[in-house]
């Protein structure tokens, strides 16, 4: 990867990130060599994901007094921002996976026993994510349910099928938003967490976006699976800052892509040699209007990584005050200001990173479009990212907050919604 003097030291600075990035750099040079050929070749960034395992980036968040890296969740975002600028697709892949690991890590902190997960994790075993629905299903329920196992009167069979279920085609264990049928006619919603392995699961990847192709986001389906009655969590126990986490993995990923689009454009900047009759100097890495429009990449870059790294400090307090009766509570009081922060992010570092990775191409020729530089990846890259949870719907919730103190949705849902019809155009 080449160096960028500057832009290559992190925002965070600890002990353990330090060393943490030195132990890590070799597997991240290897990955990065290899992103750009299987960005070209459709190739699903397998053995990466299991050269991850093995060297514990999985288990960053489990503590280590449980056999794990005890990483707070700043150090996490710092590594998850260098994971992406090595291959974008990796952090988002492991999102769900580090959603599981959050809410385990809370309910240990709230004296819950973990051991059993946390011995998993540690080992290396990585968990997917299976919680939205397409078609006709309504904003507030689910088609996908878990019903009680009338076989032996004990666990609980499921079935359904899940569309977006990213990082699910390398996974151990499938972390599934159900809802829950009782014995009593009852229901409520549900985490399922199945064995990714158990008869009746099937992955596909199916998922047809013009970016993030290798994060395995396509379609799980729940054929009469077998889920243990331990494995089966109430959704309302959830770790109270769920969805600023999950929003907090994709404003790192796409820090990580803004990076990797500069590194490249600093690269072909140095290396290029055709020039324009009517440029600035003769060499293109001369040449002042295109060293300052790397400079702007630079700076949105820069600015984007700070922002970033906020929220992260944001939620980690959110999370320190796990422990104590009323400790979800005060989490979720605190939590406000922590979903705020990110979705004022979200507006800010979308708008940073789609510049940097579009502006990049100014800087450089019609060359530069070549299909085997792939240099578009990092746009339709970020686009797709940025398209999850969209920002032109998070003005407006910082705005009511900081305006009328409306509080901002905790869990953000999509689906099918009821509304008056419109009348007939004439």
């Amino acid at each position: 990867m080449t160096h960028v003097p500057g832009l290559d030291r992190p925002t965070l600075r600890t002990p353990l990130v330090d060393r943490l990035r030195l132990e890590l750099a070799p597997l991240l040079g290897e990955i990065a060599a290899g992103a750009r050929r299987r960005e070209l070749d459709g190739e699903l960034p397998r053995e990466a994901v299991r050269r991850l395992q093995d060297a514990g980036f999985t288990a960053l968040r489990v503590p280590s007094s449980h056999g794990g890296g005890g990483a707070r969740l700043p150090e996490v975002t710092q590594l998850w921002i260098d994971l992406a600028a090595a291959d974008a697709h990796l952090p988002q892949a492991l999102r769900g996976h580090f959603a599981l690991v959050e809410d385990r890590w809370w309910h240990h902190r709230q004296g819950e026993d973990q051991t059993a997960w946390f011995a998993r994790f540690a080992r290396g075993e990585i968990a997917g994510n299976a919680w939205s629905e397409v078609g006709g299903t309504g904003i507030s329920t689910q088609q996908t349910v878990l019903r009680p196992d009338g076989r032996d009167g004990s666990g609980w069979r499921l079935d359904g099928s899940k569309y977006y279920t990213t990082g699910t085609i390398f996974a151990d264990w499938i972390d599934v938003y159900v809802r829950r049928l009782h014995p009593d006619g009852s229901e409520d919603f549900a985490i399922a967490v199945v064995d990714a392995h158990a008869p009746g699961v099937t992955v596909l990847d199916d998922w047809d976006g013009f970016g993030q192709r290798g994060t395995g986001s396509g379609t799980t389906t729940f054929d009469d699976v077998r889920v243990e009655a331990t494995h089966v969590l109430t959704f309302t126990d959830r770790f109270p800052y769920q969805t600023a986490l999950y929003q907090l993995n994709l404003l790192a990923t796409l820090v990580g892509i803004g990076r990797a689009a500069l590194r490249d454009a600093v690269e072909e900047v140095r290396r290029r040699e055709r020039n324009y009759s009517h440029a600035n100097a003769a060499r293109v890495r001369d040449d002042p209007q295109v060293l300052a429009v790397v400079g702007q990449v630079a700076a949105d870059v820069y600015t984007a990584e700070a922002v970033t790294i906020r929220v992260a400090t944001a939620l980690q307090e959110v999370a320190d005050l796990a422990g104590g009766p009323d400790a979800t509570l005060r989490a979720r009081a605190a939590n406000e200001l922590a979903e705020v922060e990110a979705s004022a992010a979200q507006v800010s570092v979308t708008e940073l990173v789609l510049q940097a990775t579009t502006r990049l191409f100014d800087a450089l020729g019609a060359s530069a479009t070549s299909r085997d530089l792939a240099l578009d990846r990092h746009w339709r890259n970020a686009r797709t990212v940025s398209s999850h949870n969209p920002r032109v719907l998070k003005a407006r919730v910082v705005g009511a907050h900081l305006v009328n103190g409306t509080p901002p949705p905790y869990a953000w849902a999509i689906g099918t919604t009821e509304r008056d019809e419109a009348p007939a155009p004439r």
